[in-house]
């Protein structure tokens, strides 16, 4: 598909290099995944990285430093336990639970729902 001469890929590809990269993560413990986000958004050429949770230990947060350009924090514990202990509900979703959310979330919601 193109777009003013250019293939969809290319745009894709331009506006990445031109965003932001946004990371949220619902908690972070020990770095792993949200340093491979990170990578990623890099390799595809990010101009800017930014990392948001709301709960990580310090130690974690030092190591991300050097991945992404701003971090965003809202709590550091000291000690840090982990992250579930800062949620009423933090079992491993399953693949069912999960499927089921996003097909509520694109579900019709009222009058012109889905309609643009």
């Amino acid at each position: 598909m193109y777009l003013a001469g250019f293939s969809i890929n290319i745009l894709t590809l331009l506006a990445i290099v031109l965003a932001t990269g946004l990371v949220v993560d619902d908690g972070i413990a020990t770095g792993a995944t949200a340093r491979a986000a990170l990578h990623a958004l890099r390799r595809r050429g990010a101009a800017r990285l930014v990392l948001a949770t709301p709960v990580a230990p310090m130690d974690t947060l030092e190591a991300l430093r050097g991945e992404a350009d701003q971090i965003v924090c809202l709590f550091v514990p000291a000690p840090f336990f982990g992250i579930g202990a800062f949620y009423r509900d933090f079992h491993q979703l399953t693949d069912d639970e999960v499927i089921g959310l996003l097909a509520a979330r694109s579900a019709p919601r009222g009058p012109g729902a889905g309609s643009l």
